[in-house]
């Protein structure tokens, strides 16, 4: 029997919704986690039954006291932890603004050390969890102009394999999905013209749909995947 309490970090973004509906209509029971989309969190929300929705916890994870005030908030009783916030920054390294770098840390990569942190006492005296960040194929390969955000991926990825063999031994998973070129808002901003080169390049030729990282997700956190950890698991259309 899978335990089904959740937090899903950036749950108001394309992907943190649909994981979060992929995972509803499993029985799954939320805390949802969103930086300042209010309409789309109600959007969401009303999609859910009322048994499922525990708490909805609004938070700037790239602020010292926005993690501070969402960590008071955190529950410490959960079994499962999706970590699907984030942001791009586009641009020559040479002109990251020290706050923008900051930021881009403080959100990729402190805030998702410091959340299962503060997870992890209970999900170790269960002998039970998962924990799954959404991570990005730049972390892997690397993208010209996304060196900031290519660097903060990569150390998720560092993250998620170093964890999973610390608490393995305690029956607890940790695993990552690399999306590819998905079909979310933050792609939108991409001209079209620079779109549909990219979709030349990737070999099923079209941009990959949020539902289908979430399917992954789901996948990832049934008895199905019992023998994973420690896997950053790319779903990029062969890009």
């Amino acid at each position: 029997m899978i335990e089904k309490k959740c937090v899903v970090i950036g749950a108001s973004g394309d992907i943190g919704s649909a994981i979060t509906l992929q995972l509803a209509s499993d029985g799954f029971q939320f805390v949802l986690h969103y930086h300042r989309n209010q309409q789309k969190m109600d959007e969401l929300i009303e999609k859910l039954e009322d048994s499922q929705l525990l708490d909805v916890i609004q938070a700037d994870l790239s602020q010292s006291d926005g993690l501070a005030y969402f960590l008071s908030r955190l529950p410490d009783d959960i079994d499962h932890l999706v970590i699907a916030s984030g942001r791009a920054h586009i641009g020559l390294l040479q002109e990251v603004h020290d706050d923008e770098l900051d930021e881009m840390i403080h959100l990729h990569v402190k805030a998702p050390l410091a959340i299962s942190k503060h997870l992890l006492p209970f999900m170790l005296h269960k002998k039970y969890g998962q924990i799954v960040l959404i991570t990005s194929i730049w972390g892997e390969v690397g993208a010209s102009c996304e060196v900031v955000y290519s660097t903060v991926k990569g150390s998720q990825n560092s993250f998620i394999q170093a964890l999973a063999k610390e608490v393995g031994p305690s029956g607890i998973r940790v695993n990552g999905v690399s999306p590819g070129f998905i079909d979310t808002k933050m792609n939108q901003e991409i001209k079209l013209s620079d779109q549909q080169a990219i979709f030349e390049e990737i070999p099923l030729q079209r941009p990959g749909q949020p539902e289908e990282v979430a399917k992954v997700v789901e996948f990832i956190l049934s008895n199905k995947a019992s023998y994973i950890t420690g896997e950053i698991i790319r779903i990029n259309g062969g890009w």
